[in-house]
């Protein structure tokens, strides 16, 4: 796999997208209305067999290795106030994880995946997009290489989260400027700010779009100049599994914000990721709706770090036990009629 040396060769990377296998979609169709059961009867757990066996190019997908991939980035912009929390947490959540404390090392166990987490120059805070690019060129770059090389070969699926205190700000502004809109049409209350928090979150934005202008329409531009390092590191990551063939699972709102840009590079730029949850974070259904991403689950969690996308695991692994491990008609001597 070829790790980007400028923008423009990332952007021609993002331009030539292989796509899934249609046959294998097919074959897994073909499969699903031989089971023993009424056509369509297990609803989207068909549909996910077949989604996973598109994209792992197989009749009968397998979960044997699953990655939980989880970037962690500071911010300049968390200096603003745009944070229930001290910026100080994301350092100590990533020893957190690191111990097995977290949340999300429960939810990787259960799911049987791997857990990952790469903290990303996280004593060295991005710029305070308001007044300055969030990431040269070369931050830029380097954060995206650390998630294409996360991604190993072989892997079977992939889930992306993210820890970054002040990064649903980031991610509000990301969105802004892919889709357009002010601050307070995509700023939520994130780790829990009040109103006064949630103003100079709007606020922030909307400072950010004016500050970079024209420049925020260029997708890979947007996401360096009001970005972070976690999320091109979440972009590399979808971006390779994508060049691998490997399905992918995003989070909740940052993870998806993230890897957005890519369907402004490419028009089936999502096709082989799905979204594992809803979040309760304001706009995450907004941005689903707008990226055409049906949500897997709807628990009213926000907590971030990968959960909600490494749950839907499990859901997956159930879809693909009824579509692999069920008996035919034929085989059982049941009758279709």
């Amino acid at each position: 796999m070829n790790l980007p040396v400028s923008i423009d060769a990332l952007r021609r990377l993002c331009a030539e997208l292989p796509e899934g296998s249609a046959t294998a979609a097919q074959s897994a169709a073909q499969r699903q209305a031989m089971l023993t059961k009424p056509r369509g009867s297990l609803g989207r757990l068909e549909e996910l067999a077949i989604f996973l066996a598109r994209w792992q190019r197989g009749m009968k997908p397998s979960l044997d290795h699953v990655d939980v991939l989880i970037f962690a980035g500071s911010h300049g912009i968390a200096a603003r106030g745009v944070s229930a929390y001290p910026t100080e947490v994301t350092a100590q959540m990533v020893a957190n994880f690191a111990n097995g404390g977290a949340a999300i090392n429960q939810l990787a166990a259960i799911a049987g995946a791997n857990l990952s987490v790469t903290p990303l120059e996280i004593d060295k805070p991005t710029a305070d997009f308001t007044v300055a690019p969030a990431m040269n060129e070369a931050e830029f770059l380097a954060a995206v290489t650390a998630g294409m090389r996360a991604v190993v070969p072989g892997v079977d699926l992939i889930t992306v989260g993210e820890m970054g205190i002040g990064n649903t700000t980031v991610a509000s502004a990301t969105a802004a400027a892919l889709f357009g809109g002010s601050g307070s049409s995509w700023v939520g209350r994130g780790s829990g700010v009040d109103d006064e928090g949630l103003t100079r979150k709007a606020t922030a934005v909307d400072t950010a779009l004016t500050f970079h202008g024209n420049a925020l329409q260029d997708p890979l531009e947007a996401l360096r100049l009001v970005g972070g390092r976690e999320l091109a590191a979440i972009f590399g990551a979808v971006l390779a599994a994508r060049l691998q063939g490997v399905p992918v699972v995003l989070d909740g709102f940052v993870a998806t914000a993230a890897a957005a840009p890519l369907t402004r590079l490419h028009p089936n730029g999502l096709a082989h990721a799905l979204a594992g949850h809803v979040s309760a974070e304001a706009q995450h259904p907004r941005l689903l709706k707008l990226l055409n991403l049906d949500p897997i689950l709807d628990l009213g969690m926000r907590l971030g770090e990968g959960s909600g996308a490494c749950l839907a695991v499990n859901i997956l692994r159930s879809a693909i036990a009824c579509h692999n491990g069920m008996a035919s008609f034929a085989e059982a001597g049941v009758s279709e009629n």
